[in-house]
């Protein structure tokens, strides 16, 4: 990291233009226009947010206002987000894959006045409740002209030339413990929460970022994951602390792993379902009766990579490994990965232990919206494979008499806006965040999470059994893409799962079989494919939390029918709502 840091006292109202004095003509950002790779220096990217700010300003926009921010993840959201922050505003993140009610609701809680939105499809979702926000008085669009919509590059042209001193007066006076942002959570149950995060909680992520030194100035952050998520937004503060670079993804998954190899990034935040995917797709090209080669050299990799000691014959043979088989994984990563975080859901360890062995180190950590998206975190030289690591700087983390987790620290929300009950049933007498996750922590400090409080399984027989661990090891399986187990008041676990078609379609098309999902959701080839992998998924868990029956359902979750979140957790919920009667046949045969 660079000796001249930034001081993370700073409010996010102050932290472009403190970061614009320190990094000058550093690249902030690298986004794509035209087909091309285009870049913004740090002084540009603070002339372009002063120029934003004085324009939302012109709109009538106060210290304390909220502006809804409708859009993937691309530069203009930071531009906007920096502005309204360096306005004294307070940023609403919307999921641009949020219906219009859930628009209107997340907007019509928070009393926005302005919203941005990415295209003129967003401003008619916006348009569709529009008289149902009193609160709402201005409409941005970034993409393209809509009636009644404000262009974003208009705005930015009328705040052009815009007196810095009056920017300057808004970010003084901003206290620490102001709003910063107002994130609503995801929704598994219920109407999604407004949780306020503060500028002093982002200036704890931030700081925690410095004192671990993982990366700063020359490095190049990929960012595909949504900005409407609190990690995403505090990977974006901490690049601006630490003046790293932020390369956005152009807006299309399919095309991530070739924007990998352009930008060639050194640090690579994600969720597991990226990491489970490229190791499965690995693991299909061992050829049979590979297997064992294959454990060996990941083993092999894990000692030399750990800094172990081996002999020169084996030392020859990690390098032949390494150029024949864990190059080729480093490649699909753009090849200079430094290490990647994996956060928001659990990943096996056999999937950490594949990534180390071929130097893309993937270091598992934890956190929620409630904590500003810190907790605890594995880092170089302090990890452990199936913990979600140390508590990070600042972080207090302790386990209640029930096994729930519990943490305390400056990272924690204000609150829930406008729902002080909520905040109560959360937020123990002595300050501390109850998290809904059930846990322990080791000798050496490493935190293990076993299951959500939430989610808990108890058998007719009263064993308490947590689904995660045993669907987060099906989810290895090459064949399926999501795995949902079931057993609350009965007998035995079962499973619903779906097939990843990226795998099981090329795979049918070998064998001569039909190539439509939901026709090999029925085959007994691919049934037998699937038993194989929940039998070995099966042994590493006594008997009585094992899965007995499972029906494999002929397409996946999706995000539209409201069974995943936008960011991609599973609604237990709903899906046990939806596919009851699945469920409750798996106990009749």
């Amino acid at each position: 990291m660079s000796s001249g840091a930034l001081t993370p006292k700073v409010s996010m109202a102050e932290l472009t233009r403190v970061a614009a004095e320190r990094y000058g003509d550093a690249v902030a950002a690298q986004f794509q226009r035209d087909g091309e790779w285009a870049t913004l220096t740090y002084e540009q990217l603070w002339s372009r947010v002063q120029a934003i700010a004085h324009g939302l300003i012109d709109l009538g926009l106060q210290p304390g206002d909220r502006v809804g921010v409708l859009s993937n993840t691309r530069v203009e959201f930071t531009l906007v987000d920096l502005a309204a922050s360096s306005a004294g505003a307070v940023v609403v993140p919307v999921y641009p894959t949020n219906s219009a009610a859930e628009c209107e609701w997340v907007l019509g809680d928070s009393g926005a006045s302005i919203v941005v939105c990415e295209t003129t499809a967003h401003v008619d979702r916006i348009d569709e409740v529009r008289a149902n926000l009193p609160s709402l008085r201005h409409t941005i669009v970034i993409d393209g002209t809509a009636q009644g919509a404000l262009p974003l590059a208009d705005v930015e042209a009328a705040g052009a030339g815009g007196d810095p001193a009056a920017l300057a007066q808004r970010a003084a006076a901003v206290d620490a413990d102001d709003a910063c942002l107002i994130i609503y959570t995801s929704g598994t149950t219920g109407r999604p929460k407004g949780v306020v995060l503060t500028h002093r909680g982002f200036a704890a992520g931030r700081r925690s970022a410095t004192e671990m030194a993982l990366f700063g100035e020359g490095d190049v952050v990929y960012l595909y994951l949504p900005l409407a998520h609190v990690f995403a937004q505090l990977v974006q503060a901490d690049c601006i602390e630490v003046g790293a670079a932020i390369a956005y993804f152009g807006g299309d998954t399919t095309q991530i792993v070739a924007e990998l190899a352009a930008v060639k990034p050194t640090v690579l935040p994600s969720v597991p379902r990226v990491f489970e995917k490229v190791y499965s797709v690995a693991m299909s090209m061992v050829p049979a009766g590979g297997e064992q080669a294959a454990a060996d050299a990941i083993a092999l990799g894990l000692r030399v990579r750990g800094g172990e000691a081996v002999s020169e014959e084996e030392q020859n043979e990690f390098a032949r490994v390494d150029s024949e088989m864990f190059a080729l994984v480093r490649g699909i990563f753009g090849g200079r990965i430094k290490f990647a975080v994996s956060g928001a859901a659990p990943i096996a360890s056999e999937i950490l232990e594949f990534f180390f062995a071929a130097g893309v180190p993937v270091y598992e950590g934890w956190g929620m919206t409630e904590t500003t998206s810190i907790g605890t975190l594995n880092l170089p030289g302090a990890y452990k494979f199936g913990t979600i690591g140390r508590p990070v700087a600042g972080a207090d983390v302790r386990i209640a008499e029930d096994g729930e987790i519990e943490m305390a620290g400056e990272m924690i929300m204000k609150g829930y806006w406008n729902n002080a009950a909520a905040t109560a049933d959360v937020m123990t007498p002595d300050g501390y965040l109850r998290t809904g996750d059930i846990g322990s922590i080791d000798e050496d400090g490493f935190v293990t999470i076993t299951g959500r409080k939430k989610d808990i399984i108890i058998t007719a027989g009263g064993k308490n059994l947590t689904p995660a661990n045993l669907e987060g090891d099906l989810r290895r399986s090459r064949w399926v893409s999501q795995a949902v187990m079931f057993g609350d008041r009965k007998p035995f676990p079962v499973a619903l799962i779906t097939l990843d078609a990226e795998q099981i379609v090329p795979w049918a098309q070998q064998q001569g079989l039909p190539t439509d999902v939901a026709e090999l959701a029925e085959r007994d080839e691919v049934r037998a494919l699937v038993q194989a992998d929940l039998d070995d998924a099966n042994r590493h868990y006594a008997q009585v939390e094992q899965i007995k029956k499972f029906a494999i359902l002929p397409r996946d979750f999706t995000l539209e029918d409201g069974e995943l979140t936008p960011s991609l957790k599973l609604k237990r919920n709903v899906v046990y709502a939806n596919y009851a009667d699945d469920f409750e046949r798996l106990y009749e045969k």
